[in-house]
């Protein structure tokens, strides 16, 4: 399959926006907008995103297609990453592929992920990636309506994914 990196577009959200009205891939993510319907914050979430100098964005496409977007971004004084795939893409190995190429271009080590723990999926995708659990963290997630657990996950060095 033939995956592909790129600056998003203006053309990006609202597909990204499409894909955030899943409310499995919602319920999977746990960490969401506390209202995913509503478009007017989503661009305005995006548009702050987009004019950070400190986040790297990039929207994933899989045969010139728009699939989801990957990023990395300050929080809690860390660099983090974080990824979204529509759900019809996932189980492809797309989201290891795109997360591999995307911290080719992200220099920052260490890099840190996060994953609510029941993600199991997004847990193996950051670890072919390198990442490895370091730690555990709880937070309200919006798409769950209640506290979850989720892993810390950290990135020390370079590492090939494990596809």
């Amino acid at each position: 399959m033939n995956i592909l990196l790129r600056d998003v577009i203006e053309d990006d959200l609202p597909i990204f926006f499409e894909q955030q009205q899943d409310s499995q891939a919602n319920y999977m993510a746990a960490f969401t907008a506390e209202s995913p319907s509503d478009r007017d914050a989503f661009m305005a979430h995006w548009e702050k995103i987009l004019s950070k100098d400190t986040s790297i964005t990039k929207t994933i496409l899989a045969e010139e297609k728009v699939v989801g977007h990957v990023l990395s971004f300050e929080q809690f004084g860390n660099s983090e990453v974080s990824y979204w795939l529509g759900r019809e893409h996932w189980g492809k190995g797309i989201a290891t592929i795109a997360l591999a190429m995307f911290l080719d271009l992200v220099e920052v080590r260490p890099l840190y992920a996060r994953a609510v723990k029941d993600n199991l999926g997004s847990v193996r995708v950051l670890e072919k990636c390198g990442f490895a659990i370091v730690g555990e963290d709880k937070g309200f997630a919006n798409a769950r309506g209640q506290e979850v657990e989720e892993f810390i996950l950290k990135l020390e060095t370079d590492a090939k994914a494990d596809t």
